[in-house]
Order: structure tokens, then C-alpha cells, then sequence
């Protein structure tokens, strides 16, 4: 998608050449007109699935999948990384390493949300390890709910998480593909 490779070569800030931060459109700033684009393109690539839910992971999932949502006319669940206290202990759960922050979560969907039947896209923002992917992708297999795909926003191509959920059997469609970065420039596949 090339509108969004342009706005991480101009607006991304590559830290230690291995994270990138893109905060001023999608992470702590997010831009409606970019989101609205990439929820298209997701419902493009993903056109003749079936789809009832979006699956994401809180935050910054969030925004892609809502104007995804929008586009489909299915609802969107976020799975929490913490549990509030009026949330009823009937949840599905799954454990998350973030090699980001170096720790471990544990995130949650309430089973109201997510019933067997349902054929679930999953969307995040960042593809790096997989774990966060794998970790929405095991809570959908706890409902008995089928994933149909899972839409990456921004793919670390150089690290193994694409290549993790396509062995795992999952359709993995990412909007940008980074190869690697070298001299703070993004090289894309």
C-alpha cells in the first residue's frame, strides 16, 4: 500500500535500527483519512471471505479495525490486556510475549463477544514475532470460531512472525513489508 509506505518513510522514526515508531499517525496520533484507506485495502484483500467479527488487540489495533468494521458492517472486539473488575470471569484468555516491552500479558475476550460459528479477520498493527497474532488467533480457536486471515498494518519481514502464522496454516496479508532498516532509511520487500 503505497500511501502507507510513504507516511512511514516521512513520518517514522527508526530507533537502534530495529523499532520503529510511527506515533504520529497510528500509535499514539492516529489519522482518520489513513485509517479509512487501510480499512479499504483490508477489505480489498480479504474481498469473498466471510467475515462476522474483527479481532484486534487493544490499543493500537483498534483504529485499523474499527474503519475496517465500518466498511464490512461487523462488529469489532479488542482483547484487553488487563481485566477490569466488571468483567465477568467468563472470558477466553491467551498469554502474550511483547518483545517490545520484554514481558508477558495475558490478554482476554469476553466469551459474550465471540461465539462459536463466527468467522473472525484478525487485524494489528505491527507483525514482528507473532505473538500477539497467535495469541488472538488461539482465543478465536478457544470459541470454536474460525479465523479467516490475518491483516497486518506494518510487517517486520525480517523477523520470523509472517512465516510463523503461515506454517501455522493462517492467510497472512500485510499492507507494508518492511525488508529491514540500514542507515535510518526503511527498505520495503
Amino acid at each position: 500500500m503505497d500511501l502507507l509506505k510513504q507516511r512511514i518513510q516521512t513520518d517514522g522514526l527508526i530507533l537502534n535500527n530495529s523499532l520503529l515508531k510511527v506515533d504520529s499517525f497510528l500509535n499514539q496520533q492516529i489519522d482518520p483519512e489513513l485509517m479509512m484507506k487501510i480499512g479499504e485495502e483490508f477489505v480489498n484483500r480479504f474481498k469473498g471471505e466471510h467475515i462476522t467479527k474483527i479481532l484486534t488487540i487493544e490499543s493500537s489495533g483498534i483504529a485499523a479495525s474499527v474503519m475496517t468494521g465500518l466498511i464490512l458492517h461487523v462488529p469489532v472486539i479488542f482483547a484487553r490486556k488487563t481485566k477490569p473488575k466488571v468483567t465477568s470471569d467468563d472470558v477466553y484468555i491467551a498469554k502474550v510475549y511483547s518483545y517490545t516491552k520484554g514481558e508477558s500479558n495475558d490478554i482476554i475476550v469476553s466469551r459474550q463477544f465471540l461465539q462459536e460459528g463466527d468467522s473472525v479477520l484478525i487485524i494489528d498493527d505491527f507483525l514482528a514475532n507473532g505473538e500477539a497474532a497467535a495469541g488472538l488467533a488461539n482465543i478465536v480457536e478457544q470459541a470454536n470460531a474460525k479465523v479467516v486471515g490475518i491483516g497486518i498494518v506494518i510487517e517486520k519481514s525480517f523477523q520470523p512472525g509472517a512465516q510463523k502464522l503461515t506454517d501455522a496454516g493462517y492467510r497472512v496479508e500485510s499492507l507494508a513489508r518492511i525488508k529491514s532498516f540500514s542507515n535510518g532509511q526503511v527498505n520495503f520487500l
